[in-house]
């Protein structure tokens, strides 16, 4: 029988169970998917501990990204059938061997993409596309500054800032997570934490400021990252691992400046036909090998627990992947 990670009450990794599960058979527009690889994020493991801002219902299974192989389909689902490789995703329910999904949240995988990097195309790509293309207004030739740019979601936006025709400047802690971010296409990498941090921000942008903020750490970098945006920037809010920001009004009305909030879930819920839209592109992308996650280490569905603490704590030069069987 497939196994799958439960957590019955919030808390650490340590605190939850690998028990056998079986998803049943799909009802009517759902499919069913015998999951092969699952990536964990930051987001992930914060739901397991009741801080997220959505509080899962208990017990269940983490996760929220995933690709494998369709195992059968309920009625009227007809974009998939069973053999189809594809990826999936929904707010929990990816830390499994098998599980159901509604068939709205499954796509084939393009052909040349590995199950493994579908898997961690889901959420990261979407929001930065999202967010860039769209909440940020891009325009070809402007500065994109990645905050986190190693990250999931930071390296999405240094491989959609290169495709949208932005000079990327990406910021990273470690020099093992610099690499990653040039590899992943940046013009230049400068050091998170450091104390000419700003001065080398400027450099990097041959003196001037720049007109867009990827930002999906928070904590103190927000509004020191703010105070490098030039006149009409857009300084975009990804997210806050590392605590929500406070930041003086002031600033952005001196600067002529802009803070966006950036929250795909809310535009699947709003915009539905853009969210689509934007789920195609990132797919086309993908299947040309434009965009390329970075993957820092496999672990073993048994291994849940190191996964998800590595997950959790920041320190990966790249994406946490959990292989399934």
């Amino acid at each position: 029988m497939p196994l799958a990670v439960v957590c019955k009450e919030f808390g650490p990794p340590e605190g939850f169970s690998l028990e056998e599960f079986d998803p049943g058979d799909p009802k009517p527009g759902e499919v069913r998917i015998a999951i092969k690889a699952a990536g964990i994020s930051f987001v992930d493991v914060l739901a397991t501990t009741g801080n997220y801002q959505h509080e899962p219902s208990r017990p269940f299974i983490p996760g929220s990204e995933a690709a494998g192989v369709v195992e059968s389909v309920g009625d009227g689902v007809s974009h998939v059938a069973p053999g189809d490789r594809v990826f999936c995703s929904g707010p929990q329910g990816t830390l499994c061997e098998a599980n159901i999904f509604p068939a709205e949240k499954v796509s084939k995988v393009p052909d040349g993409v590995s199950l493994e990097n579908a898997s961690l195309m889901v959420a990261n790509y979407q929001t930065a596309y999202y967010g860039l293309a769209d909440r940020g207004r891009a325009k070809v030739g402007e500065t994109l500054l990645v905050l986190g740019a190693a990250g999931g979601t930071g390296l999405a936006a240094v491989q959609i800032g290169k495709h949208l025709g932005l000079r990327v400047i990406a910021s990273a802690s470690s020099a093992e997570k610099r690499r990653v971010a040039l590899d992943g296409g940046a013009d230049v990498a400068i050091e998170t934490g450091a104390q000419d941090w700003r001065g080398q921000v400027i450099q990097a942008n041959d003196g001037r400021p720049v007109d867009l903020i990827f930002d999906p750490v928070g904590g103190d970098l927000t509004e020191l990252a703010f105070r490098n945006l030039d006149y009409d920037g857009r300084h975009l809010i990804v997210g806050f691992p590392a605590g929500i920001a406070s930041m003086p009004t002031n600033l952005p009305l001196l600067k002529s400046a802009s803070i966006v909030g950036v929250h795909l879930g809310d535009a699947v819920k709003r915009r539905p036909e853009k969210a689509a839209q934007i789920r195609e592109e990132v797919l086309e992308l993908a299947g040309l090998g434009i965009l390329r996650p970075a993957i820092a280490a496999r672990y073993a569905i048994q291994e849940f627990v190191p996964a998800m603490n590595a997950a959790f704590s920041g320190k990966a030069a790249g994406r946490i992947l959990l292989t399934m069987g």
